[in-house]
């Protein structure tokens, strides 16, 4: 924080300060790089990297206009208004869903006091660490007949036979949005949270003065406010429903997405596929338009530094009410995270020998040096892009870098798709030449290997590892590279020896989050992988869809304990926040 100047120093020293701004933004100007034809190799990288990262869309779209339109009037008749409706019904409920949950547990959280309140403010993030369709094995099993709830349902009430009584069938869309809410909904409950904490408990306050009860205000003045950040948080968990299809294909439920498998794989077309997969990839772009829009009209107004203790006391639960709020806040906790772990940790604690199989140690190994790889290459490529922004300060190339992000948003089977398109065509491609040529001949090199997996993590999580760097980046002083140059570094050494270093933690942060999300990656993985190749997560797939996910138990386990990481880095953050401690 900046402290201000005593009064009387301030007219002494303005002319002066002044005049060295002045000076000091001419010298910066006159070293300032060129534009980005001064780097002609950075500019070729960062084009590559967008062509790329573009490739798997321009496959897609050209399988999709080869195709015969033969199979369009099986798709219009028989696939698509079906696993649309399905589709739409699972996108309005989980938006629903955890929109709900998280408005509500954020603004708990935020405004009273009751019990373990400062615990659950951070323990509502653990959802995050349990991948979809690892919720959907688990909530199968809790829900299952011979499960606990049917069980203790049985003993409670004397039924002897599933016909005896009525039980909710978790194999259904309902069922499908529910674990998806379940797992999700933290999206919603931190972009919400940070409003509340950072607005809305001002306005909260102004509001009870002139008399507002609680819940007026939540309705009449909270809600308006935080209604970006709630848009925002829906379109993340939609996007993330688009691109799930472990849990869905699980639970019986024909998405828009599983469709595209069926349509390829089980119908032996692969144009159809791509021309579904082209529809998923108009709403994920519709989803992608109305969560820009809705930060275009989020405001936020910076309350910290001397106004910090400024804000009245939470409002003191008292009776039944602290009761009902702890519940309330609990509950999303144990639906979306302590149900899977008990499932699975029950499984797993009466087979500990899954533990030192074979099977499970070469998929973890697997796992590691894929994830591995992956933020390696992932991270370097993010930080060459961030700098060529900086290096050419050129709009084209802030575009470019724009375009070569754009890979998190296509969902993973999506991508997986047209990557496989792609490389198998360049693959066929050279073996034709080669023999042709030299009577040589190459095979399959890249589709179908690890490159390719590494390749489709890569381009999908690159995103990711952009934004946790570059959010290190904006907290570097700005003008600290520009004082560098002004001291004789180039562009590269000032970037070797003063940024790099200080961005250490952002860099770690971000090849955290690529290797997690990359251990915990299905879609892609499952068609971009070699024959014999198992992740952790396609090693749980395999044992699920031969309907013994028990023996998967152990790798389940370990995924969620590997994407804990970064939820409890995220959690310390938060229990760490000093608003949230007041």
């Amino acid at each position: 924080m900046v402290r201000p100047l005593p009064f009387g120093t301030i007219g002494a020293t303005e002319g002066r300060a002044s005049r060295e701004r002045m000076a000091t933004s001419d010298l910066i100007d006159r070293r300032a790089p060129a534009r980005h034809g001064t780097y002609p190799w950075l500019t070729g990288f960062v084009l590559t990297m967008a062509a790329i990262v573009l490739l798997p869309v321009l496959s897609l779209g050209l399988v999709a206009l080869s195709g015969s339109s033969d199979i369009w009037p099986h798709l219009i008749e028989n696939v698509l208004p079906r696993a649309a409706l399905t589709t739409l019904a699972l996108l309005v409920m989980v938006a629903l869903g955890a929109a709900i949950i998280g408005v509500v547990t954020a603004w708990l959280v935020v405004v009273f006091d009751f019990p373990m309140r400062k615990t659950l403010s951070w323990a509502l993030v653990l959802p995050l660490a349990v991948p979809p369709y690892l919720a959907a094995y688990g909530f199968a099993e809790f829900f299952h007949y011979s499960g606990p709830v049917q069980s203790l349902i049985r003993s409670a009430f004397g039924f002897q036979t599933i016909h005896d009584y009525w039980f909710p069938d978790i194999r259904s869309t309902g069922g499908a949005a529910l674990v998806l809410t379940a797992v999700l909904y933290p999206y919603v409950y931190l972009t919400t949270r940070v409003i509340f904490l950072m607005q809305g408990r001002n306005i909260g306050d102004v509001a009870r003065t002139l008399g507002a009860r609680p819940g007026k205000v939540f309705l009449r003045v909270l809600l308006p406010v935080t209604r970006p950040a709630i848009i925002a948080g829906v379109a993340l968990v939609l996007m993330e429903t688009v691109n799930d299809i472990g849990a869905s294909e699980y639970l019986g439920v024909r998405t828009l997405t599983f469709s595209v498998y069926s349509t390829w794989l089980n119908r032996g077309s692969l144009e159809g596929g791509a021309q579904v997969a082209l529809i998923i990839l108009a709403l994920v772009i519709v989803l992608l338009f109305l969560e820009q829009q809705s930060r275009k009209r989020q405001r936020f107004h910076n309350n910290r530094g001397t106004q910090l203790h400024a804000h009245n006391p939470r409002i003191r639960l008292v009776g039944w009410r602290r009761w009902a709020a702890m519940a309330i806040t609990t509950s999303p906790i144990m639906l979306g995270f302590g149900i899977p772990v008990f499932v699975f940790a029950q499984y797993a604690s009466r087979r500990l020998d899954q533990f030192v199989t074979p099977e499970l140690g070469k998929a973890f190994l697997t796992s590691l040096s894929t994830a591995t790889a992956t933020s390696l290459i992932t991270v370097a490529i993010a930080l060459v892009l961030i700098n060529a922004v900086r290096m050419t300060r050129s709009s084209s190339m802030a575009m470019l870098v724009r375009i070569a992000s754009l890979g998190y948003a296509l969902p993973g089977g999506i991508l997986g798709l047209g990557l496989f398109i792609a490389l198998t065509r360049f693959d066929n491609t050279l073996d034709r030449f080669l023999r042709a040529e030299f009577d040589i001949s190459t095979g399959l090199l890249v589709s179908g290997s690890a490159a390719a997996v590494v390749l489709g993590c890569t381009i999908r999580f690159l995103a990711l590892a952009e934004g946790a760097v570059r959010s290190g980046m904006e907290k570097l002083p700005p003008h600290l590279e520009e004082a560098a140059r002004n001291l004789g570094r180039t562009p590269v050494q000032s970037a070797f020896s003063i940024v790099l270093p200080l961005l250490h933690p952002a860099i770690l942060t971000a090849m955290v989050l690529v290797f997690v999300d990359t251990v915990k990656e299905l879609s892609a993985t499952i068609l971009l992988r070699p024959f014999g190749f198992n992740t952790l997560a396609t090693f749980v797939y395999e044992q699920a869809s031969r309907s013994a996910p028990q023996d998967g138990a152990a790798a389940a386990l370990v995924i969620i304990a590997t994407a804990m990481v970064p939820v409890i880095i995220l959690s310390n953050a938060l229990a760490r926040d000093r608003e949230a401690s007041l």
